[in-house]
């Protein structure tokens, strides 16, 4: 324990924003890191408890309290080796992950967790900046060939921790770059799309070779890609977006979240749009959004950038409360309402609302019908409004992987959820050496989760070709 009374001493403070009216104006991160001092002693008020609660919040199992140990005393190379011996990119996490660790910790029964995400964060942008994070190049190489289908997190994690083994590594990316949602979901103000090409630089330098823009069950058959390696692992996205089929969802202007977000993210790094696709622009439109979860928030951050007359946001489940009953709830991750720093952008939202119908002229929508819903989400009588829209934006969320193709060629197993059957010991799919991990797997989850499922599933693979394994779960 760094400093035995430092979180009576200290109070929280947190990383803070560039002014609104300034970071709407561009595409870069705009939040700004805490000093060495003060990132200190934020983990100088680590307890270090019996239990703690931190270590069951965190998917990838980080050893909190041991790094922020090391951070207060400042052996920061140290607390470096210490957090990627769970994570493999918490720079990631250290951005977009919501962290359910603070959710956990002890202090957050006061409101006042110890502020875990940006501890994590300055830790590793601090071990590039050092040049502490060299390729992991294995001594031997095992002779054995695997195939990793998706180059999102899972992916990513699990073809870094079997390329350091010795297994000679392929990642199948269907897009001209690697990262998944990380890429083409989530914008550049919140992710640097640098911080993925830096990792994929290391890792090509520790074997992995990338396959871009091969469409396995598309491009490359699945015939071809299972006989051509010793194992194939699936870690492709929930790809799949939950609809809404009500009258007019096939006019012009109704779009899923997902066909809008990656075009920004394209226009950014200057990567051509899809050939097929029309340009989605908020500028200079009533934006309505569809649906309360981080998509949505997503939507909202990038419409404002894009000069939206206004941004309304729809959600068909109660607001929730502004602090959740921490008896009941602690040291689980609560339902409480969350603002985000696009909502503080310019965004007006509303809850129990349910849209019936779309409404426009000349093919192109106009309005939404909608209805207030009690708490069965049933319509309340006499509550129906109309929402002027020129966009509309569905961000209510994926259902399962994309089916046709690859999963439907290869014959996996589902579960009642349509995502590839396998269990959290084996990951093993139900074909013969094919494996599954991360979304494709769990359905639609965090990052955090997807790293996990990736590292867990290396680990099985390497442990079913090679007998045993050295690689942790």
């Amino acid at each position: 324990m760094g400093k035995v009374t430092g979180f009576l001493e200290i109070d929280r403070q947190d990383r803070k924003y560039r002014p609104a009216a300034e970071r709407i104006r561009h595409y870069n991160e705009f939040v700004i890191p805490l000093s060495e001092e003060a990132t200190r002693d934020q983990a100088a008020r680590c307890m270090n408890c019996g239990i703690p609660f931190c270590h069951n919040g965190c998917p990838v199992n980080n050893q909190i309290p041991d790094w922020n140990d090391l951070v207060y005393k400042g052996d920061w190379e140290e607390a470096s080796r210490n957090l990627h011996s769970t994570n493999n990119f918490p720079e990631f996490t250290g951005r977009v992950c919501p962290a359910p660790c603070e959710a956990s910790c002890t202090l957050n029964i006061q409101d006042m967790p110890v502020t875990i995400k940006t501890i994590e964060c300055a830790i590793v942008d601090r071990a590039w900046a050092e040049g502490w994070l060299q390729p992991v190049v294995a001594a031997r190489k095992t002779g054995k060939k695997i195939a990793v289908v998706g180059g999102g997190p899972a992916g990513l994690a699990a073809a870094q921790q079997l390329a350091r083994v010795g297994h000679e590594v392929h990642l199948y990316e269907k897009n001209a770059f690697a990262g998944g949602l990380l890429r083409y979901g989530i914008p550049d103000f919140k992710l640097d799309k640098k911080l993925i090409e830096r990792r994929v630089e290391q890792m090509k330098a520790e074997g992995v070779v990338f396959h871009f823009n091969a469409h396995v069950g598309a491009d490359v058959t699945h015939d071809a890609l299972v006989a051509g390696h010793d194992a194939v692992v699936l870690a492709g996205g929930a790809e799949k977006g939950r609809d809404l089929p009500i009258p007019g969802r096939d006019l012009a202007g109704v779009h899923f979240a997902m066909e809008f977000l990656p075009q920004q993210n394209r226009r950014v790094s200057g990567e051509p749009l899809t050939s097929n696709a029309d340009p989605i622009l908020a500028g200079g439109k009533h934006v309505v959004v569809i649906g309360g979860g981080d998509t949505g928030s997503d939507c909202i951050g990038t419409s404002v950038r894009q000069g939206a007359l206004s941004v309304k946001q729809l959600e068909i489940m109660p607001e929730p409360p502004e602090r959740e009953n921490k008896p009941l709830t602690w040291p689980d991750w609560p339902l409480k309402l969350r603002t985000s720093s696009s909502h503080e952008e310019g965004a007006d939202r509303d809850f129990a609302v349910m849209t019936s119908k779309f409404r426009g002229a000349n093919g192109r929508v106009e309005a939404l019908e909608c209805v207030r819903v009690d708490s069965k989400m049933q319509a309340i009588p006499g509550s129906e409004f109309e929402l002027k829209a020129d966009l509309v934006l569905l961000a209510m969320g994926f259902v399962s992987p994309v089916h046709d193709g690859l999963l439907k060629d290869l014959g996996v197993a589902l579960d009642p959820r349509g995502n590839v059957a396998a269990d959290t010991v084996g990951y093993k799919a139900s074909v013969d050496k094919v494996f599954a991990c991360g979304d494709m797997r769990r359905g639609q989850s965090l990052v955090v989760w997807a790293i996990r499922e990736g590292r867990q599933a290396a680990h099985s693979v390497d442990k079913f070709l090679m007998g045993s394994t050295v690689l942790p779960r």
